[in-house]
């Protein structure tokens, strides 16, 4: 029970790693606030996950949005110990002079945006109460640039800065940020990178992604929730401004 009775925001908990994660936190005894902005989604998470989590539909590239968010989750649970920034949008491979400036915007409001939009609504409150953890899934690919995801390392890149940046900043307030690069994935978004018929795709899928990866497979989503279970949890007490890359070495 390493989280008993942590109060945790998990965006993008839906699907995917985020899903994942809030399973995991459960297990180990913390209340989730399931974010998606699907919110179907959000609610079957939470309904696997049992009574201690509760779907909140936002999405959080918006600020009025992310701000109800946080306070209704403040009027549930009393606090947040934690925020786990999962949610995410890929892209397909695309040559930069057809990267239209609502895609590349739609890529950094989601990618990178969040991030600042929990963090400016969570910190007061971690502030007040003197800790408080901020973990951010980024990706691999804001440290291995891989030519057409220019606008998608782009703004990984972005979210690793931004959380070494928050470490420092909030270090004197007791509020730990951290990140996880994930490699290629075995979540519905890994598709996405990629176009084309299923048979297609499937087959780039096994070319370009899993042979980048020097363990020889996809990385699970529940190999996202154990590193953040720990990043997460008191293990980690003297841990912050670290990106954990869970790649199966893909990032050497």
């Amino acid at each position: 029970m390493l989280l008993k009775d942590k109060a945790v925001i998990v965006t993008g908990g839906g699907s995917g790693m985020g899903k994942a994660i809030c399973r995991r936190f459960v297990r180990e005894g913390a209340r989730v606030a399931v974010v998606d902005w699907n919110g179907e989604a959000a609610r079957e998470t939470a309904e696997a996950c049992g009574s201690d989590a509760w779907a909140v539909p936002a999405n959080v590239a918006v600020d009025a949005e992310v701000k109800v968010m946080v306070e209704r989750t403040v009027q549930r649970f009393g606090t947040v110990d934690a925020v786990v920034n999962c949610a995410g949008v890929p892209m397909t491979f695309t040559p930069v002079e057809e990267v239209s400036e609502e895609l590349w915007q739609r890529i950094m409001d989601v990618n990178v945006k969040s991030i600042y939009l929990t963090s400016r609504y969570v910190v007061p409150v971690m502030k007040q109460r003197g800790s408080g953890v901020i973990l951010n899934i980024c990706s691999i690919a804001g440290i291995r640039a891989r030519p057409g995801l220019n606008a998608y390392c782009a703004s990984k890149g972005a979210a690793i800065m931004l959380t070494k940046a928050l470490a420092i900043e909030l270090a004197p307030y007791k509020i730990r940020v951290n990140g996880i690069n994930p490699g290629p994935a075995e979540t519905p978004m890994l598709r996405q990178f990629m176009s084309g018929d299923a048979e297609k795709i499937s087959r780039d899928t096994q070319e370009i992604f899993v042979s980048s990866v020097p363990l020889g497979s996809l990385i699970q989503p529940d190999d996202i929730a154990h590193a953040a279970l720990y990043l997460c949890s008191d293990l980690s007490r003297m841990v912050t401004g670290e990106i954990v890359n869970v790649d199966g070495g893909r990032g050497i």
